[in-house]
Parts: structure tokens; C-alpha cells; sequence
């Protein structure tokens, strides 16, 4: 759908520039390089930095605007400088994708380690606050922008020995939906993602198991996992201007994972 004449500047992103957190791999990588398809300017972002500047210059090598910086979003600096390259970089910011996250351990409440209880939520929830903290006042010098917040299924219900990962995906959701109502008036939308399992470097019968693959597709409607590029498109939705009545909205991209 995407491969014809990808970055003709009538396409749906033209001239915007965006920031993609977690972009070195995965779902992250799958949206820097469809929005750069599209037609925008990208910040690829992350902590792995050989497989973000691999993201940028596939980009560059198919015709696109691209440059890496790294980033840690955890730390309040870090995405404070992010931004400001995007700026230095390319003069503007348009759309954010706050995708960064990390699963951290598996265990119950009552045993889930202290320290991966931090982490998590120092990345997965501070750091869309970071994020939305020094984009927004950027967005709102332009006259508005998108922002997209990856949150889960996992947003949405409970998953056993995830006690981390569930409550920093429920308040991605509900930063979300705060931000949306703040920022509605002054042409900021802001939106949440809800991927059930995607296939990705963490995910996959090597890493897993076939066994364990097997069983979550089985949680599926569908009855497989989700690829990153389906995940992408729904991105890529929600920051083009065929969504500008949306905000506020948690949408899942699920394989119907909500519906069993």
C-alpha cells in the first residue's frame, strides 16, 4: 500500500516532523519508517544506538528525511534534548510517538522486585510525561500537533506477574486522556495505542518458546500475533489529519486479544 512513489510530498505526513521514541526495533522502527513514507521528517530515538542509526539510514536511503539522536526517556534531560534537536534539526515539531517502554521482571505483587517496579514506571509512564512535557510547548508554537502514547491491551485489563507493566499502560491511558482534555482548545490531539502481542525482537519463538507463542495467539481473536507494520498504520492514522476529530481515545490494534 505504501511502496508506490513513497515519499511524494502529497502524501499524508508532508512536511511535518515527528519523534518516535523505542524506534531502534520493533513497532517504533516500523512507524519512523512509514511516517517517513509518508512524508515527514523523523527523529528517530532511543538507548541502542547502532540499530537507530540503521533505522535512519534505511530511511535516507530510500529518500527520506532522517536523524538519530539518543535518548534515554527516563530522564527528564534526556527528552528535553530530544526535542531540542528536533528543532535544531528541522525547525518545528508536529507529531510526537511516545513509544520507549520496557516489560521489566516477571512476578507477583507481593514478590515483584523494588527496583524493576522503578524502572518500569520510569519508563514506560514518566517517560510519556517527559516526553509530552517539553513537546507540547513546541506543538503549541506551530498552532498545534499530534501526540500518539503506545499504552497496551494491557492498559486495559490485568495480566498476572505484570503488576509494573499493567499500572504504567493504565496510566499511559489516563495521561492520555488528561492531556487531550487540557490541550484540545489549542489544536493539540493526543491519543493512545493499545497493541495486544507483536511480533518483535522480544517476542518470537526464539526468545519465547514456540509453546508460549502458541498459547498467546490462542488469547486472540485472530489467533495469531500482530505484526509491528499493523501497528504502524493505526499510527499513522491517528497523526494524519484524517483523525482530526479524535483525541483523548484509547485505540486498540488487538487481533481482537479485548473481545475473548
Amino acid at each position: 500500500m505504501h511502496n508506490l512513489n513513497p515519499y511524494n510530498p502529497m502524501k499524508n505526513l508532508a512536511n511535518k516532523v515527528a519523534i518516535i521514541t523505542g524506534a531502534s526495533s520493533g513497532i517504533g522502527a516500523a512507524i519512523a519508517k512509514l511516517f517517513a513514507q509518508e512524508g515527514a521528517k523523523v527523529v528517530v530515538s532511543d538507548i541502542v544506538e547502532e540499530s537507530g542509526k540503521a533505522v535512519m539510514k534505511a530511511i535516507q536511503d530510500a529518500g527520506g528525511e532522517a536523524i538519530f539522536v539518543f535518548a534515554d526517556t527516563s530522564k527528564p534531560e534526556d527528552n528535553a534534548a530530544l526535542v531540542k534537536a528536533a528543532i535544531q534539526e528541522f525547525g518545528a515539531l508536529h507529531i510526537a510517538v511516545n513509544n520507549a517502554g520496557i516489560g521489566g521482571a516477571a512476578a507477583l505483587t507481593g514478590e515483584y522486585p523494588i527496583e524493576s517496579w522503578q524502572q518500569v514506571i520510569d519508563v514506560n509512564l514518566s517517560g510519556v510525561f517527559y516526553g509530552m512535557h517539553y513537546q507540547i510547548p513546541e506543538m503549541l508554537k506551530t498552532g498545534g500537533g499530534n501526540i500518539i502514547n503506545m499504552a497496551s491491551i494491557l492498559g486495559q485489563v490485568a495480566f498476572a506477574t505484570a503488576p509494573a507493566y499493567v499500572a504504567s499502560k493504565h496510566g499511559v491511558v489516563g495521561l492520555t486522556k488528561a492531556a487531550a482534555v487540557e490541550y484540545g482548545l489549542q489544536n493539540i490531539r493526543v491519543n493512545a495505542i493499545g497493541p495486544a502481542f507483536i511480533y518483535t525482537g522480544m517476542v518470537n519463538e526464539e526468545t519465547m518458546g514456540k509453546e508460549t507463542i502458541d498459547f498467546l495467539a490462542s488469547k486472540h481473536a485472530l489467533g495469531r500475533l500482530g505484526k509491528a507494520e499493523e501497528v504502524a498504520e493505526l499510527a499513522l492514522f491517528l497523526a494524519s489529519e484524517k483523525s482530526s476529530f479524535i483525541t483523548g481515545a484509547y485505540y486498540p490494534v488487538d487481533g481482537g486479544y479485548l473481545a475473548v
